[in-house]
């Protein structure tokens, strides 16, 4: 096997391994992993149990030696089977699901950074951050009550993205946390030797008609309609009227509203899923080439069971990216 699954950074239980399943999405922060062990009385395996620290190594696509793929991570869950074979399936997570799965409360000036604001969530959490990019734009107050710290996460990067910042994923690394622009990967890899290549067109989500509105308020305590503030269409004539109602509290300006509006116009939507041959450096964010078309992956699975393994991928243009995840 290419790859190794160590515990505790001591336990090499790569003999054991029967499958190796991998998930990465731009929709998750925490890398995902899930392992299933075949195990028997002379193993010597050690009592596996949640909390405990993990990696897998592999060596990576084009390379030699052994790189870390998944680490720093956490085993979440622990469940056995026992039949003729007793079995252990581990589901694992890089140690971002800490950020993913608490909650606290967070009150945060205005003209901050989302890598200012990274940095103070990390630190709450005992997380280093590797060397972060400046994501430059100034973010208005915030005042996150009782929620997920991923949500205020994807709320920074997504008001950087609105702002006319770029777009931003955070990864964890073996040298701590990252901010790691979207599209940015210095390799670009040509998706050539394809098992399965299949195209989706959609309406699903499209936007051919959007106003941007203004909250109602009311001095006499009457229902009052909310005040429209800008209106914007594009292609109803050919795909009929698909309208949503938009409200940004940051949008002050008539301008401003009808640069939000045609922002959300959106037509047809087309995605790709490819079927290939594992790159196992391949995340979520990356930047790919398929048939000479430039597209980035929102998703990507992979099955490292047998020798290199195969992934699947869920790809789009970096438009429907930006509309799809930072600007909802």
């Amino acid at each position: 096997m290419t790859y190794k699954v160590i515990v505790e950074d001591k336990y090499d239980v790569t003999k054991l391994v029967e499958t190796i399943t991998l998930k990465d999405s731009l929709d998750q922060i925490a890398y995902q992993g899930n392992v299933r062990l075949a195990v028997s009385a002379t193993s010597g395996l050690p009592a596996i149990s949640p909390g405990m620290a993990v990696r897998i190594n592999g060596v990576p696509f084009g390379g030699t030696g052994m790189a870390t793929l998944l680490h720093p991570a956490v085993i979440w869950e622990a469940e056995s089977s026992n039949g003729s074979v007793k079995r252990l399936s581990l589901t694992i997570y890089d140690r971002m699901i800490y950020l993913e799965k608490s909650e606290d409360e967070f009150l945060l000036p205005k003209d901050q950074t989302a890598t200012q604001r990274l940095k103070t969530y990390a630190k709450e959490w005992k997380i280093p951050c590797a060397t972060l990019p400046n994501t430059a734009t100034k973010l208005s107050k915030a005042v996150y009550r009782s929620q997920t710290i991923l949500s205020m996460i994807y709320a920074d990067l997504k008001e950087t993205a609105k702002s006319g910042g770029d777009m931003y994923h955070p990864r964890m690394t073996p040298a701590g946390l990252q901010l790691f622009k979207v599209g940015s990967n210095a390799k670009v890899h040509e998706l050539d030797r394809l098992i399965d290549l299949s195209q989706m067109r959609t309406l699903e989500g499209a936007v051919t008609k959007a106003k941007v509105m203004a909250a109602s308020e009311s001095s006499s305590g009457k229902e009052v309609p909310s005040k429209v503030l800008a209106i914007e269409e594009q292609g109803i004539a050919e795909l009929g009227t698909l309208q949503k109602l938009f409200q940004d509290d940051q949008v002050k300006t008539a301008a401003a509203a009808k640069k939000l509006a045609k922002s959300k116009l959106t037509g047809i939507q087309e995605t790709f899923t490819v079927t290939a041959p594992d790159i196992n450096t391949i995340r979520a964010g990356d930047a790919v080439l398929l048939k000479g078309i430039k597209l980035i992956v929102m998703s990507v699975s992979r099955d490292l069971s047998a020798g290199p393994g195969t992934m699947t991928l869920e790809l789009g243009t970096a438009e429907l990216v930006k509309r799809r995840y930072y600007l909802e």
